[in-house]
């Protein structure tokens, strides 16, 4: 079968070779109108190669089936790579257009290849007489997963079932797309204007100035101060305003979010595609879609996620109910009103932090200005892996906030390219996350990782971060190492291509290192005099940050609960979603005056794409191996011990997912994890109770 092209690739910079900057995509090109045509393009080639594979004469083996099929579609991927990245990070309503009508295209094409039955005859006859073929682990590796990868979309259905299936996954990547959209469409909405000192009151200036940029932002009058929903300046305003109106409409707004009639009504959306998944995991033979997730996961069944989130529940809603007593007593002494709202517990808490530590969080930000902070996340990845990271300036990128390095071994070999965008503005999504341009592969003598770490500060000059800020760079910061670091020879296991649980090892495995003393002195630097934080503010921090960990346990715990219970219902269920998280709220008994960090109508996690749903716990599983792992560095009395970290390259970082992941953690760790260091580290557990574990 031939695919002929629609249009010219001369006229369209998408379907051109990208030799400059090592194939870095010449954003100042790029318009949204040139993706259409290029994906008519790139879908009708991949299309052309999957056939190619399939009809060979040849009697399928590793290289004419595997290798063909890991090199195949690489026009469509880099086409594929950008469009996501620009959605994401720099939309416009002609690209929001396009990725509508794209959506369901693209998803039918990714299907029509899973289904593709000729293409999965080869692959399941290698992969029945895998044992005889001679294959190296990473080559059974990449047999093993891309076989079921094909099994798990489908590939084995009969012919009515194909069809229905097909329908669904197109379906569901118009929802997807359609809740995304909704979503920051709420966010580019909102806007609490602070017109007066008035409404400014316990606001520190660091936090006014990013509140006069974001009213800038926002085209308001000059000298007017504005609160987004973007958590780097929400999260700060209701931990500082004394303006106790101020912050519940902030709060109720933020909770809102996609939980309003209308248009952009999310629960709609999230129903119809949780009635999706239940006829997709119905599909596939599954009692329900948590079951269908989770057997592709580190955890095996929705019922060992659920044991590991029950060790955390409970003893956080009772050190909770500790904390309560003395943020209500706070409260009293302020003249706040009591019982406290979920609007007050950030700021009491900052007001029980401030006087039991002596120490005041507005007075550790002026240390942790962004470019400091990114120096020493480069400092780290140096100290540990051999890294450089060179600046190279006047290069377009997809935004001129958007900064560009290069880098490079210790050997000057150069390593792959790595993009940080760290400023919220209107044409971003909100939260945090780590992409590529570009993976890391072995095809054509190798390819380089382009990677890119997306955050949402507050822009500002200077960019001075909170600790928590911090932590979301350095975490980001992981994914990007566990990108740039891979070694692998084929693209489907290359970087962050892992198990969903798995996947946020590295990333919160690098956050400890932005809390190591040295590093703090070397790199937070007071941004006006230049002076190192001094050691009893960093002991100070070091001893707060156990405090009011009940309260991040149970607003992080009781989503991803409720997450596995709309996940685990049974094929066929009917959701109200707005009644449903009621009813789990209930029954989990989530305290009111906590509340949950992620409401399910704007839950992106789960209803953004499919990556996370039934998954929301990972990030819970992921600690239990990092806090486990970081004492691999704790026990040798050094955070940058040399054979520790040279452990963790090999076996970690660089590894990809050319092992199972449990056998990975075993190399690095030489056992199984432990959950104790978690308890501990979270304030969970006494020291004592953790010695007799």
């Amino acid at each position: 079968m031939t695919h002929t092209p629609l249009t010219d690739p001369h006229d369209n910079p998408l379907l051109q070779e990208w030799p400059a900057h090592h194939g870095l995509p010449p954003f100042g090109q790029i318009q949204a109108s040139h993706f259409e045509p290029a994906f008519d393009v790139a879908l009708a080639q991949h299309l052309d190669e999957i056939d190619a594979i399939a009809h060979n004469a040849l009697a399928p083996d590793f290289d004419n089936t595997l290798v063909a099929l890991d090199a195949g579609g690489r026009l469509l991927n880099r086409i594929e790579l950008l469009f996501h990245n620009l959605a994401a990070s720099e939309t416009s309503p002609d690209l929001q257009a396009a990725e509508l009508r794209l959506a369901p295209r693209l998803a039918a094409h990714e299907n029509s290849i899973y289904m593709h039955a000729g293409l999965f005859a080869r692959i399941d006859a290698l992969h029945r007489t895998r044992s005889t073929l001679g294959l190296d682990p990473e080559q059974l590796r990449l047999l093993e997963r891309v076989h079921l990868d094909f099994v798990r979309a489908g590939a084995c259905l009969q012919q009515q079932q194909r069809v229905r299936y097909g329908e669904i996954m197109t379906a569901l990547a118009e929802l997807h797309t359609r809740f995304t959209q909704n979503l920051l469409a709420e966010d580019a909405a909102f806007t609490l204007e602070l017109p007066d000192t008035a409404s400014l009151e316990g606001v520190p200036e660091y936090l006014r100035a990013s509140l006069r940029a974001a009213a800038e932002q926002r085209g308001l009058a000059p000298g007017m101060h504005a609160v987004t929903l973007s958590p780097s300046l929400a999260e700060p305003f209701l931990t500082f305003s004394a303006r106790r109106d101020l912050r519940e409409q902030l709060w109720r707004a933020r909770v809102g979010r996609g939980a309003q009639a209308g248009a952009r009504d999310n629960r709609v959306v999230a129903a119809q595609i949780m009635a999706l998944r239940q006829e997709q995991a119905a599909l596939l033979g599954y009692a329900t879609y948590a079951d269908y997730e989770l057997a592709d996961r580190m955890a095996g069944t929705p019922q060992a996620a659920l044991d590991l989130l029950h060790q955390t529940w409970e003893p956080a809603k009772t050190f909770a109910a500790v904390d309560r007593q003395t943020l209500t007593e706070m409260a009293v002494s302020l003249g706040e009103p009591t019982p406290i709202a979920a609007w007050d517990w950030r700021y009491l808490a900052e007001k029980v932090r401030s006087q039991r530590f002596d120490l005041d969080n507005a007075a550790l930000k002026p240390y942790f200005s962004l470019d400091q902070m990114l120096g020493a996340m480069f400092d780290c990845a140096g100290r540990l892996f051999g890294l450089q990271f060179v600046e190279l300036k006047g290069i377009a990128l997809h935004h001129a906030d958007a900064r560009l390095w290069e880098v490079r071994r210790d050997t000057g070999a150069l390593v792959g390219l790595f993009i940080g965008d760290n400023y919220a503005r209107p044409s971003k999504r909100s939260g945090a996350w780590m992409s590529v341009f570009r993976s890391q592969s072995g095809y054509h003598g190798g390819t380089l990782p382009i990677v890119i770490n997306n955050n949402n500060f507050a822009k500002a000059d200077p960019c001075l971060l909170s600790f928590d800020d911090v932590r979301t760079l350095f975490h980001e910061f992981g994914h990007g190492l566990h990108g740039l670091l891979s070694q692998v020879r084929y693209e489907r296991l290359a970087g962050t291509r892992v198990l969903r649980d798995y996947v946020e090892l590295p990333s919160q495995l690098f956050e400890n290192w932005a809390l190591e003393p040295e590093v703090l002195q070397r790199h937070a630097l007071h941004f006006q005099t230049g002076a190192p934080i001094p050691a009893e503010l960093v002991d100070k921090l070091k001893r707060a940050r156990k405090f009011d960990q009940a309260w991040a346990t149970v607003q992080y715990t009781g989503p991803a609960l409720i997450d596995l219970a709309l996940h685990r219902l049974p094929n066929g269920t009917t959701v109200d979603i707005a009644a449903f998280e009621a009813e789990q709220c209930r029954l989990l008994g989530v305290p009111e005056d906590i509340g949950l960090r992620h409401g399910l109508a704007h839950f992106q996690h789960l209803f953004s794409s499919s990556g996370y749903a039934a998954g929301y716990y990972v990030y819970l599983w992921a600690e239990v191996l990092e806090a486990d792992g970081f004492e691999a560095f704790e026990e040798t009395g050094n955070a940058f011990d040399p054979e520790t970290a040279a452990r963790l390259l090999r076996t970690i970082y660089s590894t990809g997912n050319t092992l199972p992941p449990a056998d990975a953690y075993r190399a690095f760790r030489g056992r199984d994890p432990v959950v104790a260091p978690l308890l501990y580290k979270r304030g969970l557990v006494a020291p004592a109770e953790l010695v007799a574990q």
